[in-house]
């Protein structure tokens, strides 16, 4: 039940490691998807295909949408959204990769805050 006091809106932190097995298929989904995007001015196109021509990550970061990992989700809209890529070194061995470990401070309230109204 929802009191006055909460928040209608609720963040989800999502952090995914992926391992690229096929450069040229990332970047070849990213041109085509690209090419497709008939609301993207030619200039931003241009310069974009050149940075997904140029690197994976950003290649990825054009395939990869927050919105269609919630656009199926009953009763909720998209208010916001940011993402990026970088490549990394990974260690799935290394303590710093730890799933399980919360991302925050441990007395930060914010990390313990979820609501849904």
């Amino acid at each position: 039940m929802s009191t006055p006091e909460t928040s209608r809106f609720v963040r989800i932190r999502v952090e995914l490691v992926l391992e690229v097995d096929d450069d040229e298929a990332v970047t070849g989904a990213a041109l085509q998807a690209l090419a497709e995007d008939a609301d993207l001015p030619d200039a931003e196109r241009a310069h974009a295909e050149r940075a997904v021509t140029e690197d994976t990550a950003e290649a990825l970061a054009h395939l990869v949408d927050p919105f269609d990992l919630v656009s199926a989700v009953p009763g909720v809209e998209l208010q916001q959204a940011s993402w990026s890529s970088e490549q990394i070194d990974y260690d799935p061995d290394s303590p710093e990769w730890d799933l399980d470990e919360e991302d925050g401070d441990e007395n930060d309230p914010e990390d313990d805050e979820m609501t849904v109204g």
